[in-house]
């Protein structure tokens, strides 16, 4: 009996998740009424009234002692409760199957969900309450599905694969093969997108291919920052999320899938680590190596235990016997075209997402880019992570928000007084900042807002209370935090926002097929014999 719930501190509800227990359990509960024709409440409702004392208590307890529990159980449940910004994110067990740790660890994938969903929104409490809970009842409940689903999807991997499992990127070793798909990704995805007049100022940054959740071949950009493990498990959760794996190798991939639960059993954890380098960077799922940035050189991976471990078949097949026999086989739809077109719908993809990035040679948080999943066959396909023009304002915004925040924790430590502010240099060049930034992407209202910040923080005649100035610079990072989600969440491709014609992701998917037509069989095969190397999230 799991139960997940983000709520706001007046205990309205942002978003659920619960097993079927859970859900029988507050149907018995509230199902009791006196009169029989009562239609239920919500389930939404049903768990706000169910949780409301315990979200008011602890939000009382933090704002009367600056303290609050974070964990505690009664004879049926463990609660573990963790204050993100203004949501209060609650995880509870009632059949004793997790522990708190376990529990903790189910709040920060979530966390690190909305990250990758939302990018800096998630940090300003107002707004994100918007993206999690918007006022269209639709909307509102396709939100609530999608992330969802994705915890199920979480689940399921980590049920069937190894990857999941263990949390690690898992990667087939065949340097041929790895050659062949690395060279094309270069020339005839990465190149060829960039070199084309009809990109629409997008920047291909990186393109990998996934045999079902194994990393077969990665390629980056010259002007691209690695990504990590962590972000790849990320990416390949919302790949598997849209076009689901087999769960066996028995199971043939004409058959209609089951509907999905929205129950989920376990979350692995993948957890933000430290800023990551800039760049090139070229990778090779062949290469013994726990980063995905690799030397400048293009070179052949030396052969591998991984190659060895599908036995003296493979090689025979590749000198052109015939290919192994061994039962149970993958069945490969001989239409693969009309495999595909039976598939997800085509708003799945593109979409935005939020990684962490080094932009101009600068680390920054959640920078927005475009994500595309190509599919090449069924189990088959090419992840496309691209960049927008728009990029640098992510940077600049995330760097004025930093200098705001800075000088508010002045001002609540009681060094910030407004006629010792100019003795600050960072204010000075954060005023030099505002005011180039407003005078190019600002409006009418942050440019009154602005006024008034700059009123308050240089008059020498009416400086500002330390308290007014506070409230000055938390104006100014609304105004802030507003303009990114116009930026890049209102113009994200879902809402008609700037992306890649279709015509030229048509041809980069067209030119992988041609390339890779000859290794299909083999690469579905060899993906359930790996024996592979795994690159661990860093922490």
């Amino acid at each position: 009996m799991k139960c997940i719930l983000v709520a706001t501190e007046g205990a309205e509800v942002l978003f659920y998740w619960t097993d079927k227990d859970f859900e029988e359990r507050l149907r018995l509960k509230f199902g009791q009424s006196e009169n029989e024709g009562e239609e239920l409440p919500a389930l939404e409702d049903q768990l706000s009234t169910l949780l409301a004392p315990l979200i008011i208590s602890s939000m009382t307890m933090l704002e009367k002692l600056s303290d609050t529990y974070t964990c505690f159980s009664n004879s049926d449940n463990l609660y573990v409760l963790h204050l993100f910004r203004e949501c209060l994110f609650i995880a509870i067990n009632g059949d004793g199957t997790e522990d708190e740790g376990d529990l903790r660890q189910k709040l920060r994938v979530l966390k690190y969900l909305f990250e990758v969903h939302f990018g800096l929104v998630t940090e300003h409490g107002q707004l994100i309450r918007k993206e999690l809970r918007p006022p269209d009842l639709e909307q509102r409940v396709q939100v609530w599905e999608h992330f969802q689903r994705l915890l199920w999807t979480y689940g399921r991997l980590r049920e069937q694969e190894q990857c999941f499992a263990v949390e690690a990127v898992e990667r087939l070793i065949h340097p041929q093969l790895c050659e062949v798909c690395i060279e094309a990704l270069e020339r005839h995805v990465i190149q060829a997108i960039n070199a084309s007049p009809a990109r629409a100022g997008e920047e291909a940054l990186h393109a990998f291919l996934l045999v079902h959740t194994k990393l077969l071949a990665f390629y980056s950009s010259h002007s691209a920052s690695s990504l990590r493990p962590a972000d790849l498990l990320a990416l390949i959760l919302l790949v598997q999320d849209v076009y689901p794996s087999d769960s066996t190798e028995e199971d043939d991939s004409t058959q209609p899938s089951p509907q999905r639960p929205w129950s989920n059993q376990h979350i692995p954890l993948l957890q933000a680590g430290s800023p990551r380098s800039s760049g090139p960077t070229r990778s090779s799922a062949g290469t013994e190596t726990d980063s995905f940035s690799l030397p400048e050189e293009y070179f052949t991976p030396a052969p591998s235990p991984g190659e060895q471990s599908s036995g003296s078949d493979s090689t025979v097949w590749l000198d052109g016997g015939t290919p192994p026999t061994e039962a149970p086989q993958v069945q490969i739809a001989e239409d693969t075209l009309q495999a595909l077109m039976a598939g997800p719908p085509a708003t799945s993809f593109p979409r935005r997402i939020f990684l962490d990035a080094s932009v101009k040679e600068t680390y920054c948080p959640m920078v927005p880019h475009t994500m595309y999943c190509l599919p090449l066959w069924p189990g088959i396909n090419m992840v496309l992570l691209t960049k927008s023009p728009s990029a640098p304002l992510a940077l600049l915004l995330c760097q004025l928000l930093d200098r705001f925040s800075l000088l508010e924790a002045k001002l609540k430590e009681g060094k910030g007084a407004s006629s010792s502010l100019r003795s600050h240099s960072f204010l000075g060049d954060l005023r030099q900042r505002m005011d180039k930034f407003v005078k190019k992407h600002g409006g009418q209202e942050i440019q009154s807002t602005w006024l008034e910040f700059k009123t308050k923080a240089f008059s020498r005649s009416e400086p500002g209370s330390s308290w007014e100035l506070l409230q000055a610079c938390e104006k100014m990072k609304r105004q802030l935090y507003a303009i990114y989600r116009r930026s890049f969440l209102s113009t994200a491709p879902a809402q008609g926002g700037p992306q890649l014609p279709q015509h030229l992701q048509d041809q980069v998917q067209t030119l992988m097929q041609e390339k890779l037509m000859y290794w299909k069989d083999f690469m579905l095969v060899k993906s359930r014999r790996n024996v592979t190397m795994v690159s661990y999230p860093e922490v």
